[in-house]
């Protein structure tokens, strides 16, 4: 039975070369898997999946009125079945995103692994990681950990000038010049004004 899977995580915890490699362990066996990423996020080029390691897969870059569930009904028509979806940076999804997918898996039997952020830098959850938390079959929390050792959950961002922000939209497309990732505890620091720039 087909499933919906959110693997989450904080910036740089290896998530996109989790999913590469997944969608690789699919291809290698003859099956075929769609790779999905928001038509927004080019850091690695436009429809195209990267990781920090260097592995990079092409992807259906889709925008946010794209109906998923209609665009899978149409690669379905095409002579290989699909036997699995990835979608990289989930959070950038919306909370009509998350329930297509979710009507992929119901409806069309096509298990669907999501990856993405749990929370943004204010520590707020992402709308769609809101929905996948409440609707998703399995999650899985992929580790980083923060500058002290412990495990990093929260994630600050960064200004021009290496200053934690404080406000600012939700969603800005960004790596590790603009994010870092923290434990709560310094996570809380940074926020309230001890931010140390050395100890990253």
């Amino acid at each position: 039975m087909a499933k919906l899977y959110f693997n989450y995580s904080t910036m740089n915890a290896g998530k996109s070369t989790m999913l590469l490699q997944a969608s690789y362990n699919y291809e290698e066996r003859g099956m075929r898997a769609v790779l999905l990423i928001a038509a927004f996020d080019e850091r690695m080029g436009k429809g195209v999946i990267g990781s920090r390691i260097g592995l990079e897969a092409d992807a259906i870059a889709f925008e946010p009125e794209t109906d998923l569930y209609a665009l899978v009904g149409d690669l379905g028509r095409e002579a290989e079945p699909i036997a699995c979806i990835f979608v990289d940076e989930a959070h950038f999804m919306t909370r009509e995103h998350v329930w297509q997918l979710a009507r992929i898996v119901d409806r069309r039997n096509i298990p669907v692994m999501v990856y993405g952020l749990r929370t943004d830098f204010q520590g707020k959850l992402f709308p769609a990681s809101q929905e996948l938390l409440a609707i998703a079959d399995e999650m899985r929390e992929v580790r980083t950990i923060c500058h002290c050792g412990r495990k990093a959950t929260m994630v600050v961002r960064l200004d021009a000038n290496g200053n934690v922000a404080h406000e600012g939209a939700q969603i800005e497309v960004g790596g590790n010049e603009k994010y870092v990732s923290l434990c709560r505890r310094h996570w809380d620091d940074a926020m309230n004004g001890e931010w140390i720039a050395e100890a990253v």
